[in-house]
């Protein structure tokens, strides 16, 4: 049978404009047992995590994030089945969506930040710069003692080609950028290193539609 993912990236927030590697322990209400995570994009693309209260969201989302979510509600078909990255803001946009009864789904977390956590791009850059050209530039590569991009991908496509390909009609999925971007990438058949060539924006849709080996990206 054929199901429809169709992937909600989060809304903004201060952290996303900050390019702040997320600190998982406010970001994800946990300790560091998968080694930290990076919301999505992580600081390359200017995405990063909204961290704030690991409860319930709190300070995860600007006033223009919470807007604009409210704002693309109706837009949002009904779904059979309802996901979110446990991420503070992804937990958040999916409540002012109207899906506060998503279940979390560790797999779709962001990229794992290893000791860059907490910090901004900038701080990387000046601290580090070698380190994150490494980073950037090569998608097996974790020097941050974290998750490579590759990991990411085969994550998220473990999820795709298992979870999502199992279920039948529609599946919303308030997800990480990074989730997003390693969903498109499996979905297109593309090398990992196209991942850092997707953009993300805050509050993006983008659906694949088929089953297990064999996605479609929909565009428009």
């Amino acid at each position: 049978m054929t199901v429809r993912v169709i992937f909600v990236s989060p809304a903004i927030g201060p952290e996303l404009r900050q390019a702040r590697f997320a600190d998982e322990a406010s970001a994800y209400g946990v300790g560091a047992a998968n080694g930290g995570a990076t919301g999505g994009g992580t600081a390359d693309g200017g995405d990063a995590d909204g961290g704030g209260d690991a409860d319930g969201g709190g300070d995860a989302l600007d006033e223009a994030g919470v807007r604009a979510a409210r704002a693309l509600r109706p837009d949002l078909p009904v779904a059979s089945h309802r996901y979110v990255s446990p991420s503070a803001r992804c937990r958040r946009t999916a409540e002012e969506l109207g899906l506060a009864d998503a279940v979390a789904e560790p797999e779709l977390r962001g990229c794992a930040a290893g000791r860059w956590r907490g910090r901004t791009l900038d701080e990387v850059a000046a601290e580090e710069p070698e380190a994150l050209m490494a980073w950037l530039a090569d998608p097996a590569a974790a020097p941050h003692g974290g998750e490579s991009v590759r990991q990411l991908c085969a994550r998220v496509a473990g999820w795709l080609d298992g979870t999502a390909a199992g279920l039948t009609g529609r599946v919303l999925v308030v997800a990480e950028p990074d989730a997003v971007r390693a969903a498109a990438v499996h979905a297109l058949g593309v090398p990992d290193q196209v991942f850092r060539r997707l953009d993300v924006p805050p509050l993006a849709v983008v659906e694949l539609t088929g089953r297990a080996g064999r996605w479609n990206l929909r565009l428009g």
